[in-house]
């Protein structure tokens, strides 16, 4: 956001959309691009524990999933050779001129869910973060936890790759702290995520000695106390109530000593082979930013001055907050956080609800009821993640002969736009009454290729999809002929299904646009509130 102006209802907004380089119209995921990219860096999200492309996505449940290319480390942008991406990209949907767009919206309602940003202890390094790799923030071990993360799911050292014996989570890192740079608010969530990693550190590494150090632990939320309960009396957690005066590592050795003093007054040493930094959250430059454009009124440490009785309203009317930008909170409370500004937001677009909607004309669709079943097939390449391993020609020549088939092809891309396109067509010249796609997920795709039936006069629910993806080429990628035999009995079976499936009709149902509220204490008066602002008669 670059500008704002206006008011509750009738907001503009100019904003910059920055390139990525990659058409996401055109780019199907398939990852070449950052196969082919010979760049490596640092791997942000992964805290730096492994290496990315610079042609990357975030994560690998980035929405939308597309790739995109990083200007700042880029060998063509940096030094004017390169484009291997280009190259490689089976969908030509590298745009090496692309630039920043300018945008005006046209909006009733602003909520902001910026999130938070972790503290950073290298701010000051009272623990050394930055002079040893074993010392590490708790979000940076939520990685090592993760099967996705740099480790595989792995707990191990990041100096060595080698298992921890003993690990030491110190809490209150840029929390409750009055030192410049440190915030003296509680995070509110770092006391459970402790417990919770060092939970399940332990079941990673049977024999585990986890250390939690803590000034007090504040486990609010329902059942949180006995999950720590849990975590002190059956689950072998140490707890030490101790503020950690010293850290230093020892020569010659991957460990680290601890100096602290118990509830006693005794003074101790303990070595440790990691140390896990439980940080606190703090509000973006960004988000402050942000909200300073807008105008907004904002507390010392950067939230947005609310109150207690409408939390998601600001000092700005018609501008909503939720979430960790609203204070630090764990991910329930942030969901719902998000439900509240939704609700305040259709109170405040009630008069124009509907004004701009759209209806989408569809063909008149085929009745095909009593016609005997045409099968097409169509087998999808997804690049090399389901070619690189299954031989796709062989399974799309293997559904050549199956009952009532009578069309296959294989696509590079079954799912890009020519692809779809060409699907619509096929159908229509092949007068195709069922259709079988034999590519990735449904949980993706499915309601894409549906509408395509549609889109060619065809009820969308005469449609099956394998998925030889997930199924075959992910979980076997060692074994191409059994990963490819598998492939032909799931397109078999997706044959035989989809040859017996009839068209279903969608009813039509009258909404009673009314609601009941169960319940009339706070929650429920606060929603019943909601609701008849939003302009529903409510009960």
């Amino acid at each position: 956001m670059k500008s704002i102006s206006g008011e509750a209802g009738n907001f503009k907004i100019g904003v910059t959309q920055y390139p990525r380089y990659i058409d996401t119209d055109k780019c199907v995921a398939c990852g070449i691009c950052a196969e082919k990219c010979p760049k490596r860096l640092p791997d942000d999200f992964n805290l730096g524990l492994d290496k990315k492309k610079a042609a990357f996505i975030k994560y690998s449940q980035a929405v939308p999933l597309k790739y995109a290319i990083d200007e700042k480390e880029c060998i063509y942008f940096t030094k004017g050779r390169c484009r291997a991406c280009e190259k490689f990209c089976p969908s030509d949907a590298i745009n090496f001129e692309e630039k920043s767009k300018d945008t005006t919206l046209e909006v009733g309602t602003i909520i902001l869910a910026a999130g938070f940003d972790p503290y950073d202890p290298a701010v000051l390094d009272t623990y050394g973060y930055t002079r040893h790799p074993n010392i590490l923030t708790a979000l940076a071990f939520e990685r090592i936890l993760s099967a996705s993360g740099p480790y595989q799911g792995h707990v191990v050292r990041p100096s060595d790759d080698k298992a921890p014996e003993k690990i030491a989570w110190l809490q209150c890192v840029g929390s409750r702290d009055e030192h410049d740079g440190a915030k003296s608010y509680c995070s509110s969530v770092c006391c459970t995520y402790a417990v919770k990693e060092a939970i399940m550190a332990k079941e990673h590494l049977p024999g585990l000695d986890a250390a939690i150090f803590y000034m007090d632990i504040r486990t609010h939320g329902k059942d949180f106390e006995r999950y720590y309960n849990r975590a002190r009396d059956k689950s072998g957690v140490r707890f030490i109530k101790s503020r950690i005066a010293s850290l230093r590592p020892i020569e010659d050795s991957e460990r680290l000593a601890l100096g602290y003093t118990d509830e006693s007054g005794k003074r101790f040493e303990e070595e440790f082979d990691l140390v896990v930094l439980s940080v606190g959250m703090c509000v973006s430059p960004e988000a402050e930013e942000t909200a300073r454009l807008i105008g907004m009124d904002l507390d010392p440490d950067g939230f947005p001055v609310g109150n207690s009785f409408n939390p998601v309203e600001t000092s700005k009317p018609g501008v909503l907050v939720c979430g960790a930008l609203e204070s630090p909170k764990d991910i329930p409370s942030s969901v719902m956080d998000a439900s509240a500004a939704a609700g305040v937001a259709g109170s405040f677009l009630n008069k124009s609800r509907g004004t701009l909607q759209r209806t989408r004309t569809m063909p008149e669709q085929r009745d095909v009821s009593n016609d005997p079943p045409r099968i097409g097939v169509f087998v999808c390449h997804c690049g090399t993640n389901i070619a690189g391993v299954v031989d796709v020609k062989d399974v799309a020549e293997f559904a050549r002969g199956l009952p009532h088939v009578v069309h296959v092809e294989d696509n590079l891309f079954t799912c890009s736009p020519d692809s779809v396109e060409h699907m619509a067509q096929v159908i229509e010249e092949q007068d195709l009454n069922r259709v079988v796609v034999a590519s990735c997920t449904p949980r993706m795709y499915e309601p894409l290729f549906q509408d395509t039936l549609a889109d060619a006069g065809l009820n969308k629910y005469l449609f099956e999809m394998a998925n030889i993806r997930n199924h075959c080429s992910w979980v076997h990628s060692d074994f191409p002929e059994e990963a490819t035999a598998k492939s032909k009995d799931l397109v078999r079976s997706a044959a035989a299904k989809v040859a017996l499936l009839r068209p279903l009709a969608e009813e039509d149902l009258e909404i009673n646009h009314e609601a009941l509220v169960v319940g009339g204490g706070l929650a429920g008066l606060t929603a019943a509130r909601n609701l008849a602002q939003q302009g529903f008669r409510t009960h």
